[in-house]
């Protein structure tokens, strides 16, 4: 992976240990696509389970594994504004449960036992992993001084 550009203040993978959503970019036939999802951050690239059935996301990886990815953190009240962006290529991989689980405790705690029941015990034969493998990255941190809120009203 290379770095185009990295001017955030973290280590770029403690950014993408944050419980934040990735932004799936792909082409379709019908123009371009935005997936919204959670996201694990292993061994230099990204994960997310993928669910075969009534998502279409899967289907444009098969036919065109060119994708892009975007991750941001902002919060309004203090300014920070922190963005991720990655080009690369996506595969679909094997269902692997383990890593499912270390993805899924990122977002929802480490305690499997409170987990809402669809996320617990997937069936692999209707779920994938996507295996998002960033050719270059920009990590940017775009922060401004949050106005007051009196400024704000």
């Amino acid at each position: 992976m290379r770095i185009v550009e990295n001017t955030l203040e973290c280590d770029l993978a403690a950014f993408l240990e944050r419980p934040l959503f990735c932004f799936l970019a792909q082409r379709s036939g019908d123009g371009p696509r935005i997936s919204p999802l959670w996201f694990l951050w292993e061994d230099d690239r990204v994960w997310i389970v993928a669910r075969l059935e009534e998502r279409s996301y899967p289907g444009r990886v098969r036919r065109d594994p060119t994708t892009a990815l975007a991750i941001v953190d902002f919060d309004p009240g203090t300014g920070r504004v922190e963005h991720v962006g990655m080009r690369g290529t996506a595969s679909l991989e094997p269902y692997d449960e383990d890593l499912a689980e270390r993805l899924f405790a990122k977002y929802l705690g480490p305690r499997r036992v409170e987990w809402p029941e669809g996320f617990v015990d997937l069936d692999p034969d209707r779920y994938r992993l996507l295996e998002f493998v960033p050719e270059t990255t920009v990590a940017r941190d775009q922060s401004y001084p949050a106005p007051s809120r009196t400024e704000r009203r």
